[in-house]
C-alpha cells in the first residue's frame, strides 16, 4: 500500500500534524481529515449561524474530493461532529444540498463539547477515487 497526501489551497490549510486528506492505492480511498468552516481565502472561521457554517464545512471537503479526483458521489462514510445536537435538522438540510443522490453515505452525528477553534462543526468523510 502507498499514501499519498492531499493537499488544496482552495480548502484550509491542516492546523495541526494532519493532512487535508490521504489517498491509498488500495482499494483506492481518500479519507478527508475533519473539517471546521475556515474560509480557505480569509483564514477565518464563520461564526455566522450553524447553516453558513456546514455550508462553509462541505465546501471545503468538495474542493479537497475534486483535488483528489473524486466528488460526493463517492463518498462512502461521513463523521459529523457538532456542539449543539439542536443544529441536527438545520445541518442536515444543508448537508442533503450536497448529497442529494441515493444511496447516500454511511453516517453519524455525534455532540462533542468542543472543537478546533471554537468551531461549531466539524466533518470527515472516506471517499472511493474512480
Amino acid at each position: 500500500m502507498t499514501k499519498k497526501g492531499v493537499d488544496t489551497p482552495k480548502a484550509p490549510k491542516a492546523i495541526g500534524p494532519y493532512s487535508q486528506a490521504i489517498a491509498i492505492n488500495a482499494p483506492h480511498l481518500l479519507m478527508v481529515s475533519g473539517q471546521i468552516p475556515v474560509d480557505p481565502s480569509t483564514g477565518e472561521l464563520v461564526k455566522d449561524d450553524i447553516k453558513s457554517a456546514t455550508r462553509r464545512v462541505l465546501s471545503n471537503i468538495k474542493a479537497i474530493l475534486n483535488e483528489a479526483g473524486t466528488d460526493f458521489e463517492h463518498v462512502v462514510k461521513v463523521q459529523i461532529f457538532v456542539i449543539d445536537m439542536d443544529d441536527f435538522q438545520a445541518v442536515n438540510s444543508v448537508y442533503a444540498e450536497f448529497f442529494d443522490k441515493q444511496p447516500y453515505p454511511a453516517r453519524e452525528t455525534v455532540e462533542v463539547s468542543r472543537l478546533p477553534l471554537g468551531a461549531c462543526i466539524e466533518i470527515s468523510c472516506i471517499a472511493a477515487i474512480p
